[in-house]
């Protein structure tokens, strides 16, 4: 691609661009503007630009200044992307919060923010030289060289498509020797991700669009009968003669020729005679939905109060959490402020915490909003999340449901954002930065956009229940089950009486087992819940006790029995389970544990007649998979769910009587400070799973630990007390919401290294921010990830502290100065800011 020429031009202002790019360095860079795109450069426009020697990236203007960088000669920008703005003012601010809190770079939230269908790919790209003529020229060339030379006459090629034809592996030996000829010209191609789809349509030529043209075109054609089919199909079709203007829309090709019995080349021949043309219109890749319902949700006392409440709130306080118990119906109170915002004028961002959830609720929503909503979620391909993007910004959407990402749509009039099940771990964003939180991003949000903020949950998070107690957020409850629902019987299995009793078999309880059974003949549905999946945690030997490792890792491989397969969860590493044991060669190895495959094929033992499927990353790999999961189990031809956490959010079906919890123990002796609120929480969400509905529900929960407090407290339903309880933990040991933690992780291929870096990083720390709590440096639960080792330092920052700033500041100093040092180079050291 040529930069722009300027010549004679002297007298024009030149124009200098600050460009966000997506990388991970903490600067603007600055591009001198081509004089042609003076008058079109506008803040908030995707431009590409080039970087290093070799690099093309997209960009987004920040500021325009006539004011050159001093340090460097600044770079041209090679083409500028969008007519208009593609990111808004207040996205950048939230981009500049987000970084700053976060301690990433602008570039990196840019990354994440921006859908990849609309940031570019380069390709190198080679070409014949227009000044080369092989017969004149005095080199001499291989085979290949020729045979290539006179493949590029009249079009260039890629690298790849170089290689393939050549049969080389590699290519660029061959392409430096005709550059060094003079034969060839190299250059990077750049290609926009995001395509529009088309369609192919036909019409009538205007010729033919009249009443007394067409009686003398079926004088032409009568002789012809498969040409006249096709143009009495059109007129069926098409009402031209009573609506002019139907024509210019014309019809789809595929629509007009999906009937059997019409010709494909005697449409090409009324094409090529001129009664019709061809045309393409740009589509949406969303279906058109039905008209929206215009039926007015009824809503319960209880409903119509909270909602008042909430409203009431709003006056007050920017944020409001609604604490609504399972199956009170607080989605109805969602719609019904939704409508009110719409009707106001106002955008509409709804976020959920999984795609899983997504499934169930779009279906509702879509008939009562149409084509006024729009879907977010990274289960869309490329173009489809564009298309929602671009949506936003030509005012088509004005609601949006999506998960964690949707927060850095580009709304410009959001008047209310509501987060569901926001005590959810999936509103965290793990890898790569920003390490941000969707729920506490959507506060800022709100605040940037003038906007409200609804917090529902049926258990919050322990940080979300303090901002209410403490008056920072608006706190209204919902205590009661819609309708004639009532909350579930929660029943203990105690595993140690029943191994005693000898009525376990294999790990289910007798009493769960019996509750299967007796919902089974009842023609009532059941889900159990395990968050393992896999069919076995762990394989060993029974003689010499060998357990299969990682390579890459610091864990033991997961049996998954449908692929056969040894599989680490953390880096995909996979081998074939062995037949003997490589270490004694016995062939007496075993599974240990549960993970949802073995429940499924245990439970298919049980009871061979039931219809049993698995819910789990495995089987929701593709993009319907969810969907068609969950509609077998809403039109009951799934009589049993298995599932791992996706069963607990949300979901709600008329006929599930009974929730089996597999293993209580284990997510209650988690070694975290969070373990009980997440077991209370996932064990108190499945369970809303149940009795939704007339038919009551019940709850077997199996545990070894039947007198521990956090399983009294769930039984009781005593949530006041077990918040309680966990507030004053907190305040003792300093933990959120009374303080802020910060985890650093450093990461090394030497795990000598490693503790070396974790060591001398601890003491910059303590040098830095003296008085500031610091935990470690030590190894985490998983010690090595991926062939690297980790350390971790906790630093514990108090909150209110108006040091926060500061301290940042000076951890991300510390950092920069180990990175300095030689020994310390290759280290990777992560902060994450806020961890979950």
């Amino acid at each position: 691609m040529e930069l722009f020429e300027q010549p004679g031009t002297e007298s024009r202002i030149t124009l200098f661009a600050e460009l966000m790019l997506p990388i991970p360095v903490p600067k603007l860079f600055t591009y001198r503007v081509p004089l042609p795109l003076n008058d079109k450069i506008m803040v908030g426009q995707r431009a590409i630009v080039p970087f290093g020697d070799r690099k093309i990236l997209t960009g987004v203007v920040v500021s325009v200044t006539d004011q050159p960088p001093k340090q460097y000669e600044a770079k041209y920008i090679l083409e500028l992307l969008d007519d208009f703005p593609s990111v808004t003012e207040l996205q950048f601010k939230l981009f500049q919060w987000m970084a700053d809190y976060y301690l990433c770079s602008t570039g990196e939230v840019m990354n994440a923010a921006l859908p990849s269908g609309l940031k570019l790919s380069s390709e190198s790209m080679v070409q014949l030289n227009p000044a080369f003529n092989l017969e004149e020229s005095d080199f001499d060339f291989s085979e290949k060289e020729r045979m290539l030379l006179k493949r590029l006459v009249g079009e260039s090629m890629e690298y790849s498509a170089i290689s393939k034809f050549l049969g080389v592996k590699t290519v660029y030996s061959l392409l430096k020797s005709l550059v060094g000829k003079g034969a060839i010209i190299l250059y990077e191609e750049v290609k926009e991700k995001y395509k529009p789809r088309t369609e192919r349509r036909i019409r009538l030529t205007e010729v033919y669009a009249v009443a007394s043209a067409l009686e003398g075109l079926f004088e032409t054609i009568g002789t012809k009968p498969k040409q006249e089919a096709i143009v009495l199909k059109y007129l069926q079709d098409v009402p031209v003669l009573s609506h002019v203007e139907a024509n210019k829309h014309g019809l789809a090709q595929k629509q007009l020729m999906n009937d059997d019995t019409l010709s494909e080349s005697s449409l090409r021949t009324l094409i090529k005679n001129g009664v019709f043309e061809e045309f393409e219109v740009v589509v949406s890749r969303f279906e058109e939905e039905p008209l929206p319902d215009q039926h007015i949700i009824q809503l319960s006392e209880e409903q119509h109060q909270a909602q008042q409440e909430i409203l009431a709130s709003f006056k007050e306080h920017s944020a409001t959490l609604l604490q609504g118990v399972t199956g009170s119906g607080k989605t109805e109170i969602y719609i019904n402020l939704i409508k009110q915002a719409i009707e106001g004028g106002s955008q509409v961002l709804y976020l959920l915490p999984e795609i899983a959830l997504t499934t169930q609720i779009v279906q509702r929503l879509r008939k009562i909003f149409g084509t006024t909503m729009g879907v977010y979620h990274s289960k869309f391909s490329d173009n489809e999340r564009v298309e929602v993007w671009n949506g936003i910004l030509n005012g088509r959407f004005k609601f949006v449901v999506g998960v964690r990402s949707s927060i850095f749509l580009p709304f410009d009039n959001l008047g209310l954002i509501i987060v569901d099940e926001e005590h959810d771990s999936s509103y965290k964003q793990q890898e790569p930065a920003p390490r941000y939180h969707a729920r506490d991003v959507a506060v800022v949000m709100a605040q940037l956009h003038h906007a409200k903020v609804l917090l529902g949950s049926a258990t919050p998070a322990v940080e979300t229940y303090y901002q209410a107690l403490q008056g920072k957020y608006g706190f209204v409850k919902l205590d009661k089950r819609f309708g004639e629902a009532r909350l579930p019987t929660l029943v203990l299995a105690d595993m140690g009486r029943e191994r005693k009793q000898k009525t376990v078999k294999g790990e289910f309880s007798g009493l769960l087992l019996k509750n299967i059974g007796d919902a089974l003949s009842k023609k009532e549905q059941v889900i159990v819940f395990q968050n393992r999946r896999g069919y076995s945690p762990m394989v060993n030997c029974e003689d010499c006790g060998w357990v299969p490792k990682c390579v890459n890792c610091a864990v033991s491989l997961t049996y998954h029995q449908y692929r056969h397969a040894l599989v680490c969860h953390y880096c995909g590493y996979r081998e074939a389970l062995p037949q003997n044991c490589p270490t004694c060669s016995s062939t007496r190895l075993k599974t240990v544990g549960y993970g949802t495959e073995k429940l499924e094929e245990e439970l298919m033992l049980h009871f061979p007649d039931a219809r049993i499927q698995r819910m789990d990353l495995d089987t929701t790999r593709s993009k319907s998979g969810y969907e068609s999961i969950l509609d077998h189990f809403e039109r009951g031809e799934t009589d049993i769910l298995v599932g791992t956490q996706m069963v607990t959010k949300g979901l709600d079906f008329d006929h599930v009587s009974l929730v089996g919890i597999f293993n209580a123990d284990r997510m209650i002796h988690f070694p975290d400070f969070r373990s009980y609120e997440r077991a209370y929480q996932l064990i108190t969400q499945v369970s809303g799973r149940a009795g939704r509905r007339e038919v009551p529900g019940t709850v077997v929960i199996q545990t070894s630990s039947p007198d521990h407090p956090l399983l009294l407290t769930i039984l009781n339903h005593s949530m006041e007390k077990f918040y309680g309880d966990q507030l004053e933990d907190r305040r003792q040991h300093s933990y959120p919401p009374f303080s802020r933690l910060i985890d650093v992780t450093i990461k090394h291929v030497d795990k000598k290294v490693c503790r070396e870096g974790a060591d001398a990083l601890f003491k910059l720390f303590r040098s830095a921010m003296p008085g500031t709590k610091l935990l470690g440096p030590g190894e985490p639960m998983v010690s090595k990830i991926r062939n690297q080792f980790l350390m971790s330092i906790l630093v514990k920052i108090p909150r209110g502290s108006s040091e926060l700033g500061a301290l940042k500041q000076a951890l991300m100093q510390c950092i920069q100065q180990l990175l300095k040092e030689k020994e310390h180079r290759n280290t990777r050291v992560i902060v994450d800011v806020d961890p979950v």
